[in-house]
């Protein structure tokens, strides 16, 4: 996105939320059509999933921020103080196969290692070895986020992370993250919501 037409979502997300009265964390969403266009699509009150992205790259711990709002805190900054720098990607590391329509795996992770300690790597996970997938919960085993000055060095990046990890006893989707991070047309980030079913 073009600074403009991220200014112009954020500006319509605080709009929003103020008509609402809506007072911490939340996250609106967006879908963006090829002209810069943009339409509403929802507001979720919580944090997103993908909330590690804006963490890496505006350096602000938004769990520690919604922890202080609600115990009756101002923020200590605005809209303005905050910057972007560089670029972050995330990839949820599931318990599913993607070669039966994403279907969640079920079982024990009999042998389960993370990407090699690095300071711009970072491991979002509640598993270790030993721990079970169940049928009950959501199947993913961690969010693996690379930041890098530039997009292609996160990818990259990325790319060498989901390379070591090492997990046995459920199928699981690394082989398939890394067919969408070395596909051309992700690569050049000509790529919308048809990705999957078109490549």
């Amino acid at each position: 996105l073009d600074p403009e037409t991220r200014h112009k979502m954020g500006s319509q997300a605080v709009s929003l939320a103020r008509a609402c009265g809506y007072y911490t964390t939340g996250t609106c969403e967006f879908l963006v059509d090829k002209n810069l266009g943009f339409y509403f699509l929802e507001m979720n009150t919580r944090l997103q999933v993908e909330h590690p992205i804006t963490e890496q790259i505006t350096g602000i711990d938004l769990v520690e921020e919604m922890i202080k709002i609600a115990a009756g805190h101002k923020l200590g900054y605005t809209q303005d103080d905050i910057k972007i720098n560089g670029h972050a990607v995330e990839y949820r590391v599931y318990a599913e196969d993607p070669a039966r329509k994403f279907l969640p795996s079920i079982g024990f992770l009999r042998k389960y290692h993370e990407p090699s300690k690095h300071e711009r790597i970072r491991i979002d996970t509640g598993v270790e070895e030993g721990s079970e997938i169940s049928m009950y919960y959501d199947p993913m085993i961690s969010k693996t986020i690379t930041w890098a000055p530039k997009r292609q060095e996160a990818l990259d990046l990325l790319k060498t992370a989901i390379q070591e990890y090492v997990i046995q006893g459920v199928t699981e989707n690394t082989g398939f993250g890394l067919s969408i991070l070395n596909h051309p047309a992700f690569v050049a980030g000509k790529y919308d919501t048809s990705f999957i079913p078109k490549y």
